[in-house]
């Protein structure tokens, strides 16, 4: 089995394999006293929470974990797992870095393009494997693409590791319209076409996805189009204390939600576990708008 960690991964190509378990499972509230020991501070609970994991045979099951380079933490986090299983400290299955470039231009495409093709021969599949998973994929896709609807708020910011904020929302009788940090490492993207050579598609789909993590990308134009596409009524700008670089984006974002109308709480350096009483925060800024 293939386990995966970070947003823009090629799922098709690993929906190839007929091995795709998905991201590896975190407990926030679990103690990690190893992986404490191991990480820098600033390194999320949730990324302690995998090592911590790691280091007890929790992931044994899988044979590959598939990293992805379009996020820092699990970049620097596939680079711990390599360092300690060198070293002989932790066992569990063989990490793998994906290497997607995210500048839009068209050398990165072509690097991630190359990086789909290292990935397919690594796991011994041929052009006809990816156009089977890319078909696969494209059924599971049509099957999933929908809108909100009834009043929505969109929870923008850093992709939270619970739906503790997605809960509040839909207590203050809004529809939550955002990701968990699961859910967009687990997004499939956009339709990819059938025709032509399916590694260049493939790469093709995962460089132009949006990844607000590497901030390569208009985040505010994308916030606000987002919220337009779902007719958000509000907005809600959630970063945790770990997060160091979405939070340099929140007044650009705040700023153009603003212009378009768009009601805003900004809660920044929040305590990723939610204990702060950030689900009450959002709960009574979404009552209180009278919408």
């Amino acid at each position: 089995m293939i386990g995966t960690l970070g947003p823009c991964l090629p799922v098709d190509l690993l929906m190839a394999s007929g091995r795709l378990r998905g991201p590896l499972p975190w407990d926030l509230e679990r103690a990690t006293p190893r992986a404490d020991g191991w990480l820098e501070s600033r390194f999320p609970r949730w990324a302690r929470s995998i090592l911590e994991g790691w280091a007890e045979g929790r992931f044994d099951d899988r044979e590959l974990v598939v990293f992805s380079r379009g996020d820092d933490v699990v970049q620097r986090l596939y680079y711990y797992v390599c360092e300690l299983q060198r070293r002989g400290i932790v066992g569990g299955p063989r990490p793998l870095i994906f290497d997607v470039a995210k500048i839009p231009r068209a050398t990165s495409e072509a690097h991630t393009i190359a990086a789909v093709r290292r990935l397919a021969a690594e796991l011994g599949l041929d052009d006809d494997a990816l156009r089977e998973g890319i078909a696969a994929t494209n059924a599971q896709r049509a099957r999933t693409t929908r809108l909100s609807t009834g009043r929505a708020c969109l929870l923008a910011g850093t992709p939270p590791p619970h739906d503790l904020l997605h809960a509040a929302v839909q207590q203050a009788g809004f529809v939550p319209i955002g990701p968990t940090l699961e859910v967009e490492w687990s997004d499939l993207g956009p339709l990819i076409a059938t025709e032509g050579d399916p590694a260049v598609a493939i790469g093709r789909q995962v460089h132009a996805r949006q990844n607000a993590a590497r901030g390569f990308g208009d985040l505010p134009a994308g916030t606000v189009a987002s919220a337009e596409r779902h007719g958000a009524r509000a907005a809600v700008l959630w970063h945790p204390e770990e997060d160091e670089a979405r939070i340099w984006a929140v007044p650009r974002v705040r700023q153009a939600l603003a212009d378009a109308g768009v009601p805003t709480l900004v809660l920044s350096r929040r305590d990723e576990r939610g204990g702060d009483g950030a689900p009450a925060e959002i709960e009574a800024f979404l009552k209180g708008l009278n919408l």
